[in-house]
């Protein structure tokens, strides 16, 4: 118990080394999953071991922070720590994000630099054993286009709030010379800049028809507004079109399956007395969505909304009539 109350404490205090602005009592509470009053007398056991806890004024609150952060000592990773950062590189990697998995490799690097011989020799038969044992399951699929100068030129422009210009070999008029406020980056199956142009509402831009990438230096207007989490949680997938009220019925033999599975972040489930699921979300990029109904084959019904239900429709019999149209031809 002991034990467990100190790992807790040094959990406590990288919190408060890991933050420039510090946090206050109620975030403390809120991260370590605790009362206010316990969080109090963490803090409080936390400044005896480590004096240099510095208290903040930010009215109407205090907020609190070790601003030169741990000794090495109390940083060592563990070997499971170490096994996931690998195994998000190789992730990344195998999904064909170069420049992702190179920054985590890099971060390992230097994690392992910085931890002492002692440590490193600790951890060295451990984290052999779990890299040997775990590897990542390849699944079918689009590798989505991530190079490195584009998407270093992204990120310039959204930490420099600059605008960014380039050619983009898509839309009405393809080649044409753009000029956009970047609002961020979204990460899928493929990668798109999300950025308005003039006065337009943001929108995705595809990063491989990106050519000619450049940061102007001219300041971006952003709508202060904006929140990259909400507009991303509009669609099913990456389609942006007008956002429905859907409801799905997931039949009993799959129910538990559906109960494990994530629609849309904001879905609710409803287990119904003759063991189906319904699943309820609000989200646009209808298309999308009926694209992924096919793997749930004849296990799923639409029951809203019946834009959703037809496209759906569409979609199987352009299927249906790309493999029944003309001969085909088989091998014996």
């Amino acid at each position: 118990m002991r034990h467990e109350k100190a790992g807790r404490l040094l959990e406590l205090a990288r919190l408060l080394a890991s933050t420039a602005e510090g946090l206050t009592l109620d975030e403390m509470a809120g991260r370590m999953g605790v009362g206010r009053r316990t969080a109090e007398r963490m803090r409080d056991a936390v400044r005896d071991v480590f004096p240099q806890l510095e208290e903040v004024d930010d009215p109407p609150t205090r907020r609190f922070r070790i601003p030169s952060g741990l000794d090495g000592l109390f940083q060592a990773p563990t070997a499971e720590e170490l096994a996931a950062l690998a195994s998000a590189a190789e992730t990344f990697a195998a999904q064909g994000a170069g420049a992702r998995a190179q920054a985590l490799r890099s971060l390992e690097q230097k994690v392992l630099s910085a931890t002492r011989a002692a440590a490193r020799r600790r951890l060295a038969p451990d984290l052999e054993a779990l890299l040997q044992a775990e590897t990542i399951a390849v699944q079918a699929g689009p590798r989505p286009f991530e190079d490195d100068t584009v998407l270093q030129s992204v990120r310039d422009a959204l930490k420099g709030l600059s605008t960014l210009s380039f050619r983009y070999e898509g839309g009405s008029q393809p080649g044409r010379l753009r000029e956009v406020t970047p609002y961020g980056i979204l990460f899928g199956r493929a990668n798109y800049l999300v950025a308005s142009e003039g006065e337009g509402r943001p929108r995705n831009w595809r990063l491989d028809r990106i050519r000619d990438v450049a940061v102007t230096g001219a300041a971006a207007r952003r709508d202060p507004a904006f929140s990259l989490q909400d507009y991303a949680d509009e669609s099913f997938g990456i389609y942006q079109d007008d956002t429905q009220d859907v409801v799905l019925r997931i039949l009993p033999a799959s129910a538990e399956g559906a109960l494990r599975w994530r629609f849309h972040s904001d879905q609710t489930l409803e287990q119904r007395a003759d063991g189906s699921v319904v699943v309820r979300f609000r989200a646009s990029g209808m298309r999308e969505l009926a694209w992924h109904l096919f793997t749930w084959g004849d296990q799923v019904e639409v029951l809203a909304p019946a834009i959703l239900k037809r496209t759906l429709i569409d979609q199987i019999e352009l299927a249906r009539a790309a493999h029944t149209t003309g001969s085909v031809a088989t091998g014996s």
